[in-house]
């Protein structure tokens, strides 16, 4: 699990450090909490619905934060959605979400509980059925819990009577989280979904003592929604606060690739590939990402960021190397930056550049296609992505600029016993005989 130095802020209450890197967005009460942060220890939650086996970049930054918590001293709760996935966030979606089984969800928790196991300390001892009765986890330890335990035993009838109630639809109407769904069609199954995650929290405070919620801004909404449910059926005082969500300098939302999303598993999105990306983002969003998703002191922040011209590619290379070894470890990360270096500066190994194994008799006699190479290997995704690449001049092979769509591929392309594939100035895949 990866420790955070001891010496890697000057203040002593989290919601300073949280606002000196740029997170906090928005605050029901931000005196109130920051009081509260600095005077006591609290449990905390944020919820993660499981709509991939997978944990993505954009779920990083909620990570990120309860890994600050836990390191001041506070208790993260993870929740993880097996009965919100049920019905799917309509937050910030033009489209319903595709419906998934109880067994892919199911699947999908198991998954997401192995990926936060590399980041927080968890309490292995605590177990919630969902009943209230429980004992609470140890302070400072991490817990896990999932809302399938008390969402999906609910009798809807009772649920709508004893919670519906308290919730005004014309005040449901104007959410943020809703309106882009209303211009084309909010679903009533989706319309449930502030009940559940309000209810989420009325649960987390009545049974675990969580005093508050955290999560990105686009659940603003329905984390008002959970403290004013609270505040009515319990008569307590809980919290909330969202975070930026991580996008660049032109708002834009950062983790997307050529190959989809930039997911934190190396069997998904290999280290070399999560490295490249951190590599290689804009000038303009360097302060962001390290403030944001590296531990380096704010001293070391600003000054890598304020480099100029050439030598911010240093900052850019301080940033790829640090939130690789954060999500995949120290030999990835060394691993990572060695294959960048063969590629880009002449040194380094390039056993570590992205390599496909190829058996010999696919480039004998006629060999293949340059472009049916260029998909299989996953440079590009289909024939036309591919032609059109070599018309602008974008790839080459083994450095030399390819300008015949239909080139083949033949024994003779091979030094070594390998092939290097190079698109645009930034995508390399090095194809190998077997």
């Amino acid at each position: 699990m990866f420790k955070i130095s001891d010496n890697v802020s000057q203040y002593t209450n989290v919601f300073d450090v949280l606002k000196e890197r740029g997170f906090v967005e928005q605050t029901t009460n931000e005196e109130e909490i920051r009081e509260l942060l600095g005077k006591e220890k609290i449990r905390f939650y944020i919820g993660f619905d499981p709509t991939a086996d997978c944990l993505h970049v954009g779920h990083f930054m909620q990570v990120i934060i309860m890994m600050w918590m836990q390191k001041y001293g506070h208790t993260p709760i993870v929740l993880i959605g097996g009965g919100t996935g049920m019905v799917g966030d309509p937050s910030g979606r033009t489209d319903m979400r595709q419906m998934m089984t109880p067994e892919t969800i199911q699947h999908n928790c198991d998954q997401f509980k192995k990926l936060f196991d590399k980041f927080l300390d968890f309490d292995e001892n605590f177990h919630y059925d969902g009943t209230g009765k429980t004992t609470l986890p140890q302070d400072g330890k991490a817990a896990c819990v999932n809302n399938a335990t008390w969402i999906l035993p609910l009798n809807y009838v009772e649920f709508i009577r004893d919670i519906g109630r308290h919730f005004s639809v014309n005040t449901m109407l104007r959410a943020e989280c809703f309106k882009q769904r209303l211009e084309k069609g909010l679903s009533f199954l989706e319309f449930n979904y502030m009940l559940m995650q309000s209810y989420d929290f009325m649960v987390m405070a009545r049974d675990l003592g969580c005093k508050m919620e955290f999560g990105g801004d686009d659940q603003w909404s329905n984390i008002l929604g959970g403290i004013q449910l609270t505040k009515k059926e319990l008569q307590k005082q809980v919290y909330g606060m969202t975070f930026s969500l991580l996008t660049n300098s032109e708002g834009k939302k950062m983790g997307k690739t050529q190959k989809g999303a930039l997911w934190l598993s190396p069997e998904k999105t290999s280290p070399y590939d999560f490295y490249q990306y951190w590599r290689n983002v804009e000038d303009a969003d360097v302060n962001k990402c390290l403030r944001m998703l590296t531990f380096l002191p704010m001293e070391e922040v600003n000054r890598l960021s304020s480099l100029k011209d050439a030598e911010i590619n240093k900052a850019k290379e301080v940033l790829a190397y640090e939130v690789t070894k954060l999500v995949h470890g120290e030999e990835e990360a060394e691993k990572a930056q060695a294959a960048a270096r063969a590629l880009f500066a002449g040194g380094g190994d390039m056993n570590n550049v992205p390599t496909t194994q190829m058996p010999v008799s696919e480039f004998e006699g006629e060999g293949m296609g340059i472009v049916t190479l260029m998909r299989t290997v996953g440079l590009v995704k289909s024939n036309g992505d591919g032609f059109r690449t070599i018309e602008q001049g974008g790839l080459s092979v083994n450095g030399e600029k390819v300008t015949d769509k239909k080139l083949m591929v033949t024994l003779d392309l091979f030094q070594d016993g390998a092939l290097l594939l190079k698109k645009g100035k930034k995508n390399f895949h090095r194809v190998e005989l077997i």
